[in-house]
């Protein structure tokens, strides 16, 4: 079932006297299905950032189709649009955006507290989170006494508990070392297998090679897509490697 369309995607930028023009997406078109686990990369300037923030419903797009679970997003209004981020959407950005006044346990709470539900249905829906994600011990602390990996498992915590139609992380391993990145990938790679469809922007190809499927941005287009399918990890990193070289050194895709 398709769970994310993107159909004729523009977003253009224009100076006040409208002189200058950038158009950071020209014409994006995918789908993402039910289940899947997509990263997105491309060179910075791309348009990759753009995108997500259209897809978050942070930024507003020029032209477009994006329906998420049959709901297009240009029919929402703007008094609406708050709601339905925090009921389809899941956050996971790269500076954890935790607040540090709160203990772990009510930075997760957050989006259910803004949805109104009773803390008898937070708790009942946090605890499966918590014992998923391994931090079950650590609710009680605040973000200060957290390394940056537990930081990132709150992060992930925070998203899964409203049970969204989508995950949208933006460069999540960007600020962990190389263990709690690899915790962490190990980590969206069992929420995936649950069930959970994820959509990634990275620059990191370790963490593109986790994923089901790589879109590749260029120029504010889909240049190029590559499909796991029966590649290992190490396969599909090469892969992604080779592809980018690609994209840097001008070349055409195959």
């Amino acid at each position: 079932m398709t769970i994310l369309k993107v159909n004729g995607l523009k977003k253009v930028y224009s100076s006040r006297s409208g002189n200058n023009r950038v158009e950071a997406l020209k014409n994006v078109n995918f789908t993402v299905e039910h289940g899947e686990y997509v990263a997105i990369m491309g060179e910075s300037g791309s348009g990759k950032t753009t995108l997500l923030n259209i897809l978050a419903t942070i930024d507003k797009p020029t032209q477009e189709t994006v329906i998420l679970d049959g709901k297009e997003l240009s029919g929402i209004k703007e008094s609406d649009m708050a709601a339905f981020r925090r009921d389809n959407l899941g956050f996971v950005f790269q500076e954890f955006n935790l607040l540090d006044t709160f203990t772990l346990e009510d930075n997760i709470y957050l989006p259910l507290v803004l949805a109104g539900k009773s803390y008898k249905e937070m708790n009942e829906r946090l605890m499966p989170v918590a014992d998923e994600l391994g931090i079950t011990q650590l609710l009680k602390k605040y973000p200060y006494e957290l390394s940056g990996g537990q930081k990132q498992r709150g992060a992930v915590a925070r998203a899964m508990i409203t049970n969204p139609k989508l995950i949208l992380a933006d460069e999540p391993t960007g600020a962990l070392d190389s263990k709690s990145a690899d915790e962490l990938l190990r980590l969206f790679g069992a929420v995936n297998r649950s069930g959970q469809t994820i959509l990634m922007v990275t620059h990191s190809v370790k963490a593109a090679s986790m994923a089901n499927r790589i879109l590749f941005i260029k120029d504010g287009e889909v240049f190029h897509q590559i499909y796991r399918g029966d590649n290992t990890d190490e396969k599909l990193y090469q892969k992604i490697s080779d592809t980018l070289t690609m994209l840097a050194t001008g070349g055409e895709k195959k």
